[in-house]
């Protein structure tokens, strides 16, 4: 960062030999290019500047350098990529793709970010951008070229106590929680005065059960925060706070303090998310406070949901304090519980007639295996909210969590959605609100050290036509782009790390719903699930393979995971 602190003397300078306007350079310059300006300030002094027109290429690109810092700081990141895109049209440097990189990270986009990472480190080796391009691996979940990136940026610079504890994080996403712990104590020895490796060794505290651990840590990371603004210009605003709240809050709420844990969600929630990760830390602390909130209410009646039941297994032993590395042998430790639900019954669009029998097929082969599961049919909106709620609150007991949903689901401004069998399309009204948001579940289970794997078995279509679909018995309302695809696992607003979801056909397809009494996916799920020895993801690789046999190609499951190793649902 040295090279760039050079550039604000120079356009001081520059400055001064430019013609006279209204506020003096000698204020313009300094205001454009120092980095501890206020963001404001500084984007309306660079502005200044850029508008007197008198520079042009090299000198005109820092200018618009600064500018991009001083929207980042705002948060602004499409600003930011504006501004260093035309930095870079002026005049390539690696300070400006590593501010691109940067903001593109914060977006979520990390294919971009790497990219803008590779062109930096091809003008020269830097440990802060090969820092960087391991944030947009471990993101990814691409954990072991993170490490390697870490490696790097610790050799160049040992005191990095970021790298120590990113590359911490990494290991921890591997299993080998014991050696996360050193990175990261690593990195509070090397600066006790930073908040965020306290963040990260409480969330390994609290896979590893040590609960008061992990509550003293993000007290004192909260502390820190509060005490001093973060001094690195990357550092998203409100994004430690927010971090340290929910972190906090579900730590509070592992130990049974719903008191404390709802004080904390709250706090969360008052920040402003401008990046992905703290978007992603804001769901889970709304999800999380509304269920809590939910279960203070006094006790409700059971609705009379046609068909909704819950029939727990035998609860498994508790599960073990650590989780062995790169492995999660769930069949021997830990608990796991399943979610199961199928819509068939549908009173005012298309009715299905297999996803009842298809959740019955899975809930079998799931309690054959030791899951508790809870298990619903024909739900209607309100059912399916508590349903689906009592089941996260049971979830945060839990190892891993198994979600399973057959019938209806579409897609709506890029937001996935189950449909209620009491569904009806009104002309002007909110489609979304009679719909059941897939997002509410995936924030609820992401807690970062839960194993989380998501099934659906529904159509990939869009509800937003008029017609309804009529060719043949599909899982389809009608023809459209399909339920929206997470691109990023890890990181954004919905599925944090250690999350799989499969769909039961490919994006833009239509999942069939079979012409026996099961859908060929649910068909080839319950034959396979519960497979001894067989890792989850092959036991994906067998159902695609057996569904595309049944249905001659027309189609072909799809899945995507960040999964922090292997998992095993059967025996091994």
């Amino acid at each position: 960062m040295r090279r760039l602190l050079l550039i604000p003397c120079l356009l001081a300078a520059m400055l001064s030999a430019a013609p006279c306007v209204a506020q003096t350079h000698a204020q313009l310059g300094p205001l454009c290019t120092t980095d501890t300006t206020p963001a404001d300030q500084m984007i309306d002094a660079c502005t200044k500047i850029i508008a007197l027109k008198v520079f042009s290429g090299e000198k005109l690109a820092t200018i618009h350098f600064w500018r991009a810092v001083g929207w980042n700081k705002k948060g602004n990141y499409a600003q930011v990529i504006a501004d260093a895109t035309e930095a870079l049209r002026l005049k390539s440097s690696t300070a400006v793709y590593n501010l691109r990189g940067s903001a593109y990270y914060d977006k979520g986009e990390y294919d971009i970010a790497i990219a803008d990472f590779n062109d930096a480190l091809r003008l020269g080796p830097s440990g802060i951008i090969f820092h960087n391009r391991g944030n947009a691996y471990r993101s990814k979940g691409d954990y072991a070229r993170a490490i390697t990136d870490y490696d790097a940026a610790i050799k160049a610079d040992p005191s990095s106590a970021f790298s120590y504890q990113n590359r911490g994080a990494s290991k921890q996403a591997l299993g080998d929680l014991d050696g996360a712990l050193a990175d990261i104590n690593e990195a509070v020895r090397i600066d006790p005065s930073l908040p965020q490796p306290l963040i990260r060794r409480a969330v390994i505290w609290r896979a590893k059960g040590d609960i008061a651990r992990a509550i003293a840590d993000t007290t004192e990371a909260i502390r820190l925060a509060k005490a001093k603004a973060p001094a690195n210009i990357m550092t998203p605003p409100g994004s430690v706070l927010i971090s340290a709240y929910t972190q906090r809050g579900l730590a509070y709420e592992a130990k049974g303090d719903a008191a404390h844990a709802k004080d904390d969600y709250a706090a969360a929630l008052e920040g402003v998310a401008s990046d992905a990760g703290s978007k992603a830390n804001q769901a889970t602390a709304k999800v999380r406070l509304a269920l809590l909130k939910e279960a203070d209410a006094a006790p409700r009646k059971t609705a009379a949901a046609p068909a909704a039941e819950s029939i727990p297994a035998p609860a498994p032993p508790a599960p073990a304090a650590a989780v062995p590395a790169a492995r999660v042998q769930a069949a021997a430790t830990g608990r796991r519980v399943a979610l199961v639900i199928g819509n068939g019954a549908y009173a005012h669009v298309k009715a299905l007639p297999n996803p009842p029998n298809d959740a019955r097929a899975i809930a079998r082969s799931l309690r054959d295996i030791g899951f508790t599961v809870s298990e619903g049919l024909d739900l209607d909106r309100d059912a399916m909210q508590r349903t689906i709620h009592d089941f996260l609150r049971e979830a945060t007991r839990s190892q891993i969590a198994v979600v399973y949903y057959a019938g209806h689901g579409v897609q709506v401004d890029g937001r996935n959605y189950l449909v209620p069998v009491d569904i009806e399309f009104k002309a002007g009204a909110r489609m979304t609100d009679a719909m059941v948001d897939m997002d509410t579940i995936m924030a609820g289970l992401d807690d970062q050290i839960r194993t989380n794997i998501l099934i659906l078995d529904a159509c990939r279509n869009n509800p937003m036509a008029p017609q309804v679909a009529s060719a043949g018995p599909s899982r389809g309302i009608e023809a459209g782009s399909g339920l929206a695809a997470p691109t990023s696992l890890g990181s954004g607003s919905t599925l944090g790390a250690g999350t799989l979801i499969a769909y039961a056909t490919a994006p833009g397809q239509v999942a069939l719903d079979g012409e026996g009494a099961n859908s060929p996916f649910s068909t080839a799920l319950s034959r396979h699930v519960g497979t001894p020895g067989l890792e989850v993801q092959q036991m994906l690789t067998r159902v695609r393979a057996e569904v595309v046999a049944a249905t001659k190609g027309k189609q072909v499951p799809w899945s995507n995971s960040s999964l922090l190793g292997e998992v095993y649902l059967g025996e091994q």
